[in-house]
């Protein structure tokens, strides 16, 4: 979108992020954005920001890394600032936390691999993956196949 970010665009008077924070708000215990771009805008929210520790845009994987690896929590739940809508989450889930260190979205046809529940155990392995230069989210998603 030639450096607009997506997120901050309006959506019935209020930036995108913002309808994504409320959905979100109430099933999790912190809220935190990933950013590299327009940061005094996203730390206007008032939630903490934290950008990608490797150098250069790499990708919404880097952004879950960074955020893993800068938050103390078992537990993540990862989205796009873009997505305009969710069913709660504690359902579909939650209860596979025990299954699976991945778990993502699926509108029942397709994957939506960018909204999930991650645990902090793949660390290693997605430092890995990115040190590879890999980047595709479905393709890392795969090897923990778990709930959807």
């Amino acid at each position: 979108m030639g450096g607009i970010d997506k997120g901050l665009q309006a959506l019935n008077g209020r930036p995108l992020w913002r309808h994504v924070a409320e959905a979100l708000a109430p099933q999790v215990d912190e809220l935190v954005i990933s950013a590299n771009r327009h940061l005094e805008q996203w730390r206007a929210s008032g939630y903490p920001v934290f950008r990608d520790i490797q150098e250069g845009y790499q990708g919404p994987l880097a952004g879950m890394l960074a955020v893993m690896q800068q938050v103390a929590s078992p537990w993540f739940v990862f989205a796009p600032a873009t997505r305009r809508s969710f069913r709660p989450f504690g359902g579909a889930l939650y209860p596979a936390e025990r299954d699976a260190p991945v778990v993502w979205a699926h509108d029942g046809e397709r994957d939506h691999p960018a909204v999930a529940l991650v645990h902090r155990q793949i660390i290693p392995e997605l430092e890995a993956y990115l040190a590879h230069g890999e980047r595709r989210v479905m393709v890392l998603c795969d090897k923990w196949v778990g709930a959807r």
